[in-house]
């Protein structure tokens, strides 16, 4: 883009660190917003390491208004995060919801101020955090988010491999999915644009229904969904009930889906995990409501039966028992 922008990332995981470090590679002025202030914050990759340069915030007093907001935590924890919404948010502010879920602007929407533009963003990062600040980003580098129609193929899968670079002067400068695009433009984390976004954002939560709960409740990474027959049958069977569900929601959504969601599974390298792995590795809780808990709700609703995911998601209530 032409012009700096204000960019505040709320959030220093590991998907908010490196969204941050590709808002800075584009040139804007960026703050992170977090919990806690880290010593440093660091995003590693195979081949570098680098230290991130901008201000991190802990209280929201400190914060004023930027021009977008990255909204980057767990799904759990946005209702925590509201209160950066008030400081931060103006006018013209856009709040992008970088998160798990099919529901984005629906969690997010109650918790801005009135006329808020939200913009929901499904993330292609897979991304690690070794210790407070320090992320080790595996793959990926694409977000997805709605487009008008002809963007893209409404029928496209999932996946986290990079898309087509589209360049500023190729966008609009009214709508918010293409003033994204432009935003991350000259950074190496690709905007993509698609219609049928309702389809691409159960085609992402097919990639988390599986693989998340089954290494969280295992505690082991891809490899037990990789080589272990009855753990791989189990994950297909997850996968096959959500994209019932899917269906019935109004996803365009077939058993080619689950093949598919296999094949993501078996290009991670086998010692890759998943971000409720991570965080059943950290104590953390894990976002197991946004994810199996949707199938789950939405099962009932359409009178869909889900009796996998429901036992899946008890032995998640289970694990994050206090």
């Amino acid at each position: 883009m032409s012009t700096r922008t204000r960019v505040a990332v709320i959030g220093a995981g590991a998907v908010g660190t490196v969204v941050a470090a590709a808002a800075i590679d584009a040139g804007h002025d960026v703050v992170v917003c977090a919990r806690r202030r880290p010593e440093r914050l660091i995003v590693e990759r195979a081949d570098s390491v680098r230290e991130l340069d901008v201000p991190v915030l802990v209280d929201p007093s400190e914060a004023t208004e930027v021009d977008w907001v990255l909204l980057a935590t767990k799904a759990q924890d946005a209702t925590g995060a509201a209160a950066w919404f008030g400081p931060l948010v103006g006018p013209h502010t856009t709040v992008v919801v970088l998160q798990n879920g099919v529901d984005h602007a629906e969690r997010i929407e109650p918790l801005v101020p009135r006329g808020t533009r939200v913009l929901p963003a499904l993330v292609y990062v897979a991304a690690e955090s070794l210790g407070p600040g320090h992320v080790l980003h595996r793959m990926g580098a694409r977000i997805t988010v709605p487009g008008a129609p002809g963007t893209a193929a409404s029928t496209a899968r999932a996946t986290f491999s990079e898309g087509p670079a589209v360049t500023a002067t190729e966008l609009s400068r009214t709508d918010p999915a293409d003033r994204f695009t432009a935003l991350l433009d000259g950074s190496w984390l690709h905007v993509e644009r698609v219609a049928d976004f309702s389809t691409a954002a159960w085609r992402k939560l097919l990639t988390n229904v599986g693989a998340n709960p089954v290494t969280s409740l295992t505690m082991k990474r891809m490899s037990v969904i990789q080589h272990e027959p009855a753990v791989r049958e189990l994950t297909r069977a997850l996968l096959d009930e959500a994209i019932a569900v899917g269906r019935a929601a109004g996803a365009r959504l077939s058993d080619a889906d689950i093949e598919h969601t296999m094949e993501i599974y078996d290009g991670f390298a086998e010692d890759d995990g998943t971000s409720m792995l991570y965080d059943r590795l950290a104590g953390r809780a894990t976002e197991h409501e946004l994810i199996t808990g949707a199938v789950v709700r939405l099962g009932e609703q359409h009178g869909v039966p889900v009796p996998l995911n429901r036992a899946i998601l008890a032995l998640m209530h289970g694990v994050n028992h206090k």
